[in-house]
């Protein structure tokens, strides 16, 4: 296989890695360089700058995911229909640069005449399975809009998407709660988490549940400090109780970085769910089994 350099480049930042031939990591870099920082014309400068001194000959192959395959990136690449696997991802990249760069196509899925579509996710997604070694199972992406992807036969069947981190920052600044909340998050309070997950699992309905943030700060039964970890226990739990976990059979797997995993791996305990967590080397794994789809091709 030619060498890669893997490039994970989404809304608000940029990570790039050279691979080696097993899909390890020899080196990575992260630049605060999104796609919102780019100015138009200006993709091929920061990709430069990201892979300066770098293999860049004809036997390197560059693999882009993410945003910068939008409309405002650096080319649309077309999303790419469920069900699909890593054969149909490779087939559908977008060439920047033929046979040399090329930037991986998002995925969409229709529902009731819905669409619904990711861009980064669905490497994550291919990438975890090769490193866990397993073809089904219900992934889990958690973020300001998490992903959640049903797998088998190592084709992402269904997914969908629940706009959970972005309700918390709405709801953390934006509504009546934020005047009760202290300013910043801090440390995860694990018990009021805990207790924020409790409620909206046995409430279940997060336009009601949510004013319980308010009204614990009327009555004093919780300390300002543990507020902003109860009402991340609500959202998360609002979303993990959408989902009908104790009906599902197949693998739980948490796509994330620490922060956030321990919190859906708490979620999870707490509902007696196994689940097993992979972290942001699931992108690397994932291009790296892109390119060998491609090579196969």
């Amino acid at each position: 296989m030619k060498q890669l350099v893997a490039l994970d480049w989404g809304t608000s930042s940029l990570r790039a890695a050279r691979l080696d031939a097993q899909g390890g990591v020899i080196e990575e870099r992260s630049l605060p360089r999104g796609i919102l920082t780019v100015p138009a014309g200006e993709f091929p400068k920061v990709f430069a700058e990201a892979t300066a001194q770098w293999p860049a000959d004809k036997d390197t192959l560059f693999l882009l995911s993410g945003m910068v395959g939008s409309r405002q990136g650096w080319k649309e690449a077309p999303y790419c229909p469920c069900p699909a696997g890593f054969g149909d991802i490779a087939a559908a990249l977008a060439w920047v640069e033929p046979g040399r760069i090329a930037i991986v196509p998002g995925m969409s899925y229709e529902q009731e005449g819905v669409p619904d579509v990711m861009r980064g996710e669905e490497t994550q997604v291919f990438g975890a399975m090769q490193l866990l070694g397993i073809t089904k199972g219900l992934f889990v992406l958690p973020g300001t809009h998490s992903k959640w992807a049903h797998v088998s036969d190592g084709r992402i069947k269904s997914f969908s998407t629940f706009m959970t981190g972005e309700f918390y920052a709405l709801l953390r600044q934006h509504s009546i709660l934020s005047r009760t909340l202290p300013p910043e998050d801090g440390e995860i309070d694990v018990h009021a988490f805990e207790r924020g997950v409790h409620y909206a699992m046995h409430t279940g309905n997060l336009m009601h549940t949510a004013f319980s943030v308010r009204a614990l700060a009327l009555f004093d039964k919780m300390a300002a400090a543990a507020m902003p970890s109860y009402l991340s226990g609500l959202v998360i739990g609002e979303e993990l109780r959408s989902q009908h976990l104790s009906r599902i059979a197949d693998p739980i797997v948490i796509v994330a970085g620490p922060g956030l995993s321990k919190r859906y791996e708490l979620a999870m305990q707490l509902l007696d769910i196994p689940a097993k967590a992979v972290g942001a080397e699931a992108t690397w794994r994932g291009l790296w089994g892109i390119a060998k789809g491609l090579e196969a091709a």
